[in-house]
């Protein structure tokens, strides 16, 4: 594969630095994007789920407390959740060509590096 390789990530998850440093090591080249300083739109979120091949209720970080009254919204109402609280979703998520990976944990990125 020679798709670029971009991680979508928050410096402070411990996750996030595990994913990076897999990726650092494997000598692949890589985009980082702090999705806190560029947030994503609704359309990067959807499209990021598309290639997860996920819901964006799958993505959810149901353990935080403002994601509790999202148990019965609409895949449209978690997205724009999202978007409002970057904390509500899942990290990191790692994308390569039309594939992406949920790196919890993190050794799943290696599965995109073959």
């Amino acid at each position: 594969m020679s798709e670029k390789i971009v991680i979508y990530q928050k410096p402070t998850c411990s996750k996030c630095r595990a994913t990076l440093s897999l990726l650092k090591e494997s000598g692949a080249e890589f985009e980082s994007v702090n999705y806190y300083e560029t947030p994503l739109t609704v359309e990067n979120l959807r499209e990021l789920i598309g290639k997860l091949n996920l819901s964006a209720y799958d993505i959810l970080r149901k353990d935080e407390p403002s994601a509790g009254h999202l148990a019965a919204a609409s895949e449209d109402e978690i997205i724009k959740a999202m978007i409002d609280n970057p904390d509500l979703m899942q990290r990191p998520i790692v994308v390569r060509g039309n594939q992406a990976r949920l790196c919890r944990p993190p050794e799943n990125v290696l599965e995109l590096l073959k």
